[in-house]
């Protein structure tokens, strides 16, 4: 807005020469005595025409000017604003490009632009100026013809209804019995869900600040912002995801957790639920399990040949230990499960330890770590040993002891997989023994550590080609014998992906059996570079490669593998 400031439209077309000083002293009578806004005063008294009215906010606001009646009308990109508020504030969105909308306005005052930029949350608006008139008859010719089709309610309409609503958490237990008296916070809580399922999100993160509450998915791995909805519906919200989750409402300064089950549209839906107390409220974050969308295939999960091969192999021994590493949400919970799956017949006693149980499955008995009672990982792995396991898997190894017990069945004749938080596979044979297990328990039990990343996967869509310099491929880890034929692709954007140029993920493999070779590098305390090298030269594709390899292959992009991996 170039020119707001104390400037005020009567005084800045004074300024110009537009009208006297006499004409908008007689303006601003008539606009007291009338109630209306100066400029309708001063193009009743005729001192102004609409063109010269236009001229003047697009000089003052900085918006470019545009005839409604010469331009061609996107219906969705019309539709994206409530019929209410279209009439209310005489606005029309004619255009919607990628994430920017389009929107023309004849009044273009704070109050309006900011309701649109909340409406719209998540897009870029572009305004333009127009006559009020044109506003109307676009109004007619769109809106009027549908007065017989039922709306759909956008998530502006639930918000603005939840404002006009004060609904407390009993009301909203009632409510939810009677669908046709249905409270607006119900529908608004709903259709959060429901869109982060269309938008195919991992997890919810509903945050409260100081002036309103963010709402925003997590995709693919990253994190989108996708709703800003105001302060005064915070307490609502937050208490009907608690409802939801069955948790108590009441308890505001303790963390939480609890779980929802939904169907929709035909599709079983898990979520995890979190609380979190924060200086401005509580922190919601909903996980969203789906089993019907798990990858248990251990083929289709991004395994190169020899790494797949080395895996399936390990899998096939009698008793030893496999490790699985990477930093939270890299798929090591998918990759096990998928491994379980393999190994799931009816004659192997399979039982895990897992905080939290994600998904269970038939014929496995899984257990949920509950420490506020002592069922502890190392607890329940004592237990499990008096249960005539055959394969044990542990969700996580974070001390001493659940290590030292893992490490003890994996010696007494059991397969047990388990999960670590390492950088590579290398540097979790130096995270064991800092973990206190003695080098030669470690040579002895583990048979296969393996580490993984994930990377998000090129829109198939509207990726496209992009040429690198040879410099920069070898930088990255191309080989040169390859570069000249590589075809690599960038991410681009369109409205298949939410314009992210994205769309789901891949996984990284860098899998390191351990043979004879390695296990006197483990014995005599080699360091994590030199176990590396050799786990090299006997075929293990590190990271890195696993990336480049799938940029080869067009899966992914050269941006997305630097993000995800980096090299020694």
């Amino acid at each position: 807005m170039a020119l707001v400031g104390a400037t005020s439209l009567g005084q800045y077309l004074v300024k110009k020469g537009v009208i006297s000083e006499g004409q908008l002293l007689n303006a601003l009578k008539l606009q007291k005595s009338d109630g209306i806004q100066i400029s309708a005063a001063l193009i009743k008294l005729k001192y102004l025409t609409e063109d010269q009215l236009f001229h003047a906010l697009s000089e003052i606001y900085g918006y470019r000017l545009i005839n409604l009646l010469h331009t061609e009308i996107d219906i969705n990109a019309f539709k994206l604003i409530p019929e209410e508020v279209i009439k209310k504030y005489k606005v029309v969105p004619f255009a919607k490009t990628g994430n920017t909308i389009k929107i023309a306005i004849c009044n273009p005052s704070d109050i309006v632009v900011d309701h649109l930029k909340f409406l719209l949350t998540g897009f870029n608006l572009e305004i333009y100026l127009t006559k009020e008139s044109e506003i109307m008859k676009i109004f007619e010719k769109f809106m009027l013809a549908e007065n017989d089709t039922k709306k759909t309610e956008t998530v502006a309409d639930l918000v603005e209804s939840a404002l006009g609503d004060t609904v407390s958490s009993e009301e909203l237990e009632f409510r939810e019995e009677d669908v046709k008296v249905e409270a607006p916070i119900i529908k608004l809580a709903n259709k959060i869900i429901v869109d982060a399922l269309k938008m195919r999100a991992s997890d919810i993160h509903v945050e409260p600040y100081d002036k309103g509450v963010s709402v925003r998915y997590r995709i693919d791995g990253v994190l989108h912002k996708s709703l800003n909805l105001p302060l005064q519906i915070k307490s609502s919200l937050i208490t009907r995801l608690k409802i939801m989750a069955h948790l108590d409402i009441s308890e505001k300064r303790l963390p939480q957790d609890g779980r929802i089950k939904l169907k929709i549209s035909n599709r079983e839906v898990d979520f995890r639920v979190s609380t979190l107390p924060i200086i401005h409220g509580e922190k919601i974050v909903l996980r969203i399990l789906e089993k019907g969308s798990l990858q248990l295939d251990l083929t289709k999960l991004g395994f190169e040949k020899n790494s797949l091969d080395f895996f399936l192999e390990a899998l096939q021994k009698p008793y030893g230990m496999i490790l699985v590493t990477g930093p939270t949400g890299s798929g090591k919970t998918t990759t096990l499960y998928s491994a379980l799956m393999t190994l799931n017949k009816p004659d192997v006693n399979i039982m895990t330890v897992e905080d939290p149980v994600e998904y269970s499955f038939p014929g496995i008995n899984q257990v949920q770590v509950k420490e506020e009672i002592g069922l502890t990982f190392a607890s329940a792995l004592r237990s499990f040993l008096r249960q005539d396991p055959d394969i044990i898997m542990v969700g996580e190894i974070r001390d001493f002891e659940t290590a030292e017990i893992a490490v003890k069945s994996a010696l007494t004749g059991h397969l047990v997989l388990s999960t670590l938080h390492t950088n590579d596979a290398a540097s979790t044979v130096t995270r064991l023994v800092n973990m206190g297990i003695e080098p030669f328990l470690i040579s002895s039990s583990v048979i296969l550590i393996m580490a993984q990343r994930l990377v998000r996967k090129l829109c198939p869509n509207c990726k496209k080609e992009e040429k690198y310099s040879k410099e920069t491929l070898l930088k990255v880890g191309f080989s040169a014998d390859k570069i000249d034929q590589l075809k690599t692709y960038r991410a681009n954007g369109c409205s298949e992906c939410n314009n992210t140029g994205y769309s789901g993920r891949v996984a990284l493999y860098e899998v390191m059996p351990i043979k004879d070779e390695m296990r006197e590098l483990i014995l005599t305390g080699a360091p994590a570079t030199e176990i590396k090298r050799e786990a090299i030269n006997i075929g293990m594709t590190t990271l890195r490669q696993s990336g480049i390899n799938k940029v080869i292959q067009g899966i992914t992009s050269v941006e997305e593998v630097l993000r995800i991996t980096f090299e020694d």
